[in-house]
């Protein structure tokens, strides 16, 4: 299995805005048949090294991990991402 991590500092990190965000990249999973599970949490620590939102998905392998970059919805909700978000981070590893 893979899990794959993205930490995302938003422009507008309320919590309203960061709600909208979310709900955009849990509709993934319906969209990525690849993608075996979806969980995003909203940050409530309020240190100047935390970021506003975590995703955390995980794939049976690096080739579907490969599959999901490159998948015409991702790339579309990478495109919104792009439009909201200061700087991101990722992770991705095997268990």
């Amino acid at each position: 299995m893979v899990k794959h991590i993205v930490f995302f500092k938003l422009e507008d990190n309320s919590l309203e805005n960061c709600e909208q965000v979310k709900q955009r990249l849990l509709t993934l999973k319906e969209h990525i048949d690849v993608l075996k599970n979806i969980e995003v949490g909203i940050n409530f620590a309020q240190e100047d090294r935390a970021y506003d939102l975590a995703l955390l998905t995980d794939f049976n392998s690096k080739e579907d991990l490969d599959i999901y970059a490159k998948h015409p919805f991702h790339q579309d909700i990478i495109s919104f991402i792009k439009t909201v978000a200061l700087t991101s981070k990722v992770v991705d590893y095997k268990y």
